[in-house]
């Protein structure tokens, strides 16, 4: 009797409610059905706002100096690097470096002459910063024998001195560079590269869009071109010249 008088209350309640398709809500199990799905949604929703906020509690701003360990002096240019992950940074003349990083987080140290170091950061660490001071241990490097002998005699020496080939300096590579002969077998066999290639392109295409629909000027009947040629006659550019 209490359940036929709630359900008439309730489609008298929702009589006017329409859905998909507009139509009023008549089966009530479908209404229960919607009801727990949209539930369902506004739970996972607040389940997942709620889950973001340990992540944003685990960010930590790492201050630190790196230092020699046996004689406390700083190191410029370490590289610092979370592991797994492509984040870094590298100290400066002072040692000194500031890193953005998660708690949990396994540090690394690396710098040329100096043995790998590494630390993680704790996951128990109040508020968001967090300072250490990581010692470098020295690294030795041993390098095969080298043995070094002088000439058996002086006229030895002076010759392989005299005839030692030196490689040029900066300033005699620029002139060899900008010689003239060198120039022009490089512009004879060097190809074209982007820019001369679009140059050349778009220069074609003007020529041949300005006499669009016309025929072009023969030079064969300008007098310009006959005075030119004429000039040059007279100087003798189109003698043979000698080898």
């Amino acid at each position: 009797m209490l359940k036929n008088i709630r359900d008439a209350k309730i489609n008298r309640l929702f009589f006017n409610l329409q859905i998909s398709f507009s139509t009023p809500i008549t089966n009530l199990n479908y209404f229960y059905s919607v009801n727990k799905f949209l539930l369902f949604c506004c739970l996972f929703c607040f389940k997942s706002l709620f889950a973001q906020v340990p992540v944003n509690d685990s960010v930590v701003q790492l201050y630190g100096v790196v230092m020699t360990a046996d004689s406390l002096r700083a190191i410029p240019n370490v590289s610092v690097t979370v592991v797994g992950q492509y984040r870094g940074t590298f100290t400066n003349e002072k040692g000194i470096f500031s890193l953005v990083v998660l708690k949990g987080d396994k540090i690394e140290f690396s710098s040329v002459g100096f043995k790998n170091r590494s630390t993680t950061i704790p996951s128990d660490i109040v508020g968001d910063q967090h300072s250490l001071i990581q010692l470098m241990v020295t690294d030795t490097f041993y390098q095969p024998v080298v043995i070094i002998r002088p000439r058996p005699t002086k006229e030895q020496f002076a010759r392989d001195f005299v005839n030692a080939k030196v490689n040029d300096d900066e300033i005699e590579q620029a002139r060899k560079n900008n010689d003239d002969a060198k120039k022009r077998v490089l512009l004879e066999t060097l190809p074209a590269d982007g820019r001369e290639a679009v140059s050349y392109a778009l220069t074609k295409n003007a020529q041949r869009y300005y006499y669009s629909g016309q025929m072009p000027p023969q030079n064969l009947f300008s007098p310009i071109a006959w005075g030119q040629f004429i000039k040059a006659w007279k100087r003798g550019d189109f003698k043979r010249k000698k080898k």
